[in-house]
């Protein structure tokens, strides 16, 4: 059977967005038997000429343009290039999906997506209340809704802390002139609310994940980052096994009862080896690529739940399989970009 993907988040540059590793999956390591239709914010977002990848690109409204101009240039797309599947793969994406579920399940568009409740359980603002009330270990967090507030991080949770966007960006604040900077990006890029979380010495580890609809963990990639950017991004990771990370796992998606893909970010404090959650993140993370070479390819496993079929939970990921991210240059006619600035679409 031919299936048809659409999958969004195709800007790669250094701090990259996941989409082509998502696609890089679906085509590994025989290609794909359909169409890859990817759907671009700009026509500078740079995957979207990587004509190995993709067969159909269109641009789409930013999620901040409301969820029925989405929708309708979903639909759009849809009547041009059938869409089976649709795996958005950035968290300010979600929420509108979300909205726009039942129509795009009426026009046979399948998604994979966590429940509204989840998202509400899993978001910034709200993740420490819901560590605290079900004993999952997290930072000390103040969420900031207006500028008085850093008066209460500085007092409550002291230096050094972690300032972090409601969607993206972290900043590590040492003083209070950091923070009062750092406090004026984020607002200007993000808006609020923003939260301020203490920082916690020890080793990170990040959780790609794949969950039921019973919040049950059907896949998880574990990984240890071993190259960062100046961003903290992993540009470098090697795969583990590691049981107590991966009970810890199924212990926060039976409690937050998640279903889709997803990434965890805990960190193993040194004082106490406790670990700690520090985020959930709604999405695939950027090296999703490596599940592929882990053996366990979690976009594929989400087509395939999207479409209806079941799965028990895969056996454990292979450990000692590493990335190193590496930037490429990517040729193309000046009429790609003309086509995608006049009509929005760019077919190869």
């Amino acid at each position: 059977m031919n299936i048809n993907v659409a999958v969004t988040g195709l800007h790669a540059t250094d701090n990259p967005a996941p989409g082509i590793g998502v696609v890089r999956c679906l085509k590994y390591p025989d290609g794909w038997n359909g169409q890859i239709i990817g759907l671009g914010y700009d026509v500078y977002d740079t995957g979207i000429y990587d004509e190995d990848l993709l067969d159909h690109t269109y641009l789409i409204p930013y999620p901040n343009q409301g969820a029925d101009r989405a929708l309708n240039r979903i639909l759009y797309v849809h009547n041009q290039q059938r869409i089976d599947v649709l795996i958005p793969t950035l968290d300010s994406e979600v929420a509108t999906y979300l909205k726009i579920k039942p129509e795009l399940d009426k026009a046979g568009i399948a998604t994979y997506l966590p429940t509204e409740q989840a998202i509400k359980r899993s978001v910034k603002s709200a993740l420490y209340d819901f560590c605290q009330s079900n004993e999952i270990m997290t930072p000390d967090t103040v969420v900031i809704r207006e500028p008085g507030q850093l008066e209460e991080v500085f007092e409550r949770i002291g230096f050094p802390f972690f300032i972090k966007g409601q969607f993206y960006d972290a900043h590590k604040c040492t003083n209070r002139e950091e923070a009062t900077k750092h406090y004026k990006d984020l607002q200007r890029n993000w808006g609020l609310p923003m939260i301020a979380q203490k920082e916690i010495t020890g080793q990170e580890f990040d959780i790609c994940c794949v969950g039921g609809e019973n919040g049950d963990v059907i896949g998880a990639v574990p990984i240890r980052k071993i190259g960062l950017t100046e961003k903290g991004k992993a540009w470098a990771a090697v795969t583990l096994r590691n049981r107590e990370l991966l009970e810890f796992t199924r212990e926060i998606f039976q409690k937050i009862g998640w279903c889709g893909p997803c990434e965890l970010e805990i960190m193993q404090e040194d004082k106490t080896g406790n670990l700690i959650l520090l985020e959930i993140n709604p999405r695939f993370p950027a090296w999703v690529f490596l599940t592929a070479g882990a053996e366990q390819n979690l976009p594929r496993l989400v087509v395939d739940l999207a479409m209806g079929n079941s799965y028990e939970p895969l056996p454990p990921a292979k450990s000692g399989v590493t990335f190193v991210r590496h930037a490429t240059d990517l040729i193309c006619p000046l009429e790609y970009i003309e086509s995608l600035t006049i009509s929005g679409e760019l077919h190869y």
